[in-house]
């Protein structure tokens, strides 16, 4: 039954809604010049507001009628040889379920489905020209991404497995998932910008894999050109910035309150070396290329995290057990030589699980961190083999690290 009244301002606030959702849609398709543009979806915003407050038969019957329009304009475009526009027919029949939303009382749901239909749609250049470039190992490390969060992790043991109460399936398997998310999100950035420089290149590849990115980009650096101390810098310290922020991540991910003893000593090198930087800033930007690291996932990429992952953890639970504080300390040190993500990783998990304080796995994090940002030194130098650059580097990256450790410690002593 058709309702007699309605309430004026409750009204007035569902059809400005309506329209304001379906103008939004229809401006970004008329600006990209298709048949269905601003009116059309504004209307249909408003009847699907309309029809749900008349009545449920109603929304039917003019949904109903909806589909018939989109269909009429599918064969009229099919009549003149054009292209059936199923985007944009898509589009609208979304745009009629949100104004029926709107009708029954929502508000952020159906606007903020707008806004993202909106950015979808807008999209399509990029979007078509991103896909056109993956490639089949990138496709299926999505894929495999979606196995190892959504198929493997919820059949595992939520318990410790083994005798010594130190490994739990589950909660191992979520750290290497989130690393691995955080390592293929930062790969396909990577994709996008790489093109445009030398700096995204660093950056976006030390948050995938710092010694990777180093190792890619040395190559650069070992072709006959003037000047490559300052190039080297950059990218070297570039790398490094993004490793110290990754593993802060990281750790803001798993144990919070852990983040409290890393943030400072993090903060303090990731500013020096931006300074670093910053003395650089007009050297190195001329290089264009595309920077070629593989994709951070694959089964047996994925398998060799793990595995490392796991035997940070166990030793530095027995680091912790029998040397106390500083056997874990150590074991984050070598580990950093390693893979400072996993033993990050391993630090916050164990301090989730009580085995080692919050501050423990803040001053770990630190120094894996410190460990790693050395370790890119001897690569470094192995490819480009001039000692001038090696030293300059050499002296700057250990003067981040003892301001990183000086901060560390005063902020251990107050």
């Amino acid at each position: 039954m058709i309702q007699a009244s309605f309430q004026p301002i409750d009204i007035s606030i569902k059809l400005a809604i309506a329209i304001g959702i379906g103008m939004l849609v229809g401006l970004e398709r008329e600006w990209s010049q298709k048949d269905l543009g601003t009116r059309t979806f504004g209307i249909t915003a408003m009847a699907g507001t309309l029809s749900v407050l008349a009545a449920p038969t109603i929304a039917y019957i003019t949904f109903a009628g909806i589909l018939l329009i989109v269909a009429m304009a599918a064969l009229r475009n099919v009549h003149d040889g054009k292209q059936v526009e199923t985007t944009t027919s898509a589009a609208v029949v979304v745009t009629f379920v949100l104004g029926v939303l709107v009708g029954q009382g929502h508000h952020y749901t159906p606007v903020a489905a707008a806004v993202v239909m909106t950015m979808l749609l807008s999209l399509k250049p990029a979007l078509t020209h991103f896909a056109g470039g993956l490639k089949v190992s990138e496709v299926r490390s999505a894929v495999l991404l979606g196995l190892l969060a959504f198929v493997i992790y919820p059949v595992l043991p939520n318990r410790p497995v083994d005798p010594w109460q130190m490994i739990n399936p589950r909660e191992a398997w979520l750290t290497v998932v989130v690393i691995a998310v955080l390592g293929f999100a930062n790969y396909l950035l990577l994709k996008i910008y790489s093109s445009r420089g030398l700096y995204y290149s660093a950056l976006l590849g030390g948050m995938v894999n710092s010694t990777a990115t180093i190792a890619e980009l040395s190559e650069f650096l070992a072709l006959p050109k003037e000047n490559t101390m300052p190039v080297a810098i950059v990218i070297d310290l570039l790398t490094i910035v993004a490793m110290f922020v990754r593993n802060l991540l990281i750790l803001a991910i798993f144990a919070r309150a852990a983040v409290i003893t890393a943030a400072a000593p993090l903060t303090v090198m990731t500013l020096a070396a931006l300074g670093c930087i910053w003395q650089q800033r007009k050297h190195g930007r001329s290089y264009i290329g595309d920077v070629k690291l593989s994709s951070p996932l694959s089964l047996s990429k994925v398998l060799k995290f793990g595995a490392i992952f796991l035997v940070i953890e166990v030793i530095g639970s027995i680091g912790q057990r029998y040397l106390g504080h500083f056997g874990f300390l150590l074991v984050s040190v070598i580990g950093g030589l390693v893979s400072s993500a996993s033993t990050a990783g391993a630090a916050a998990t164990l301090a989730i699980h009580g085995k080692i304080t919050p501050q423990t796995a803040g001053l770990a994090t630190v120094l894996t961190s410190m460990a790693s940002a050395l370790s890119n030194l001897p690569l470094l130098h192995q490819q480009i083999r001039q000692w001038p650059v090696t030293r300059r580097l050499t002296i700057l990256s250990v003067a981040i690290v003892v301001a990183g450790l000086v901060t560390m410690l005063l902020s251990q002593k107050f």
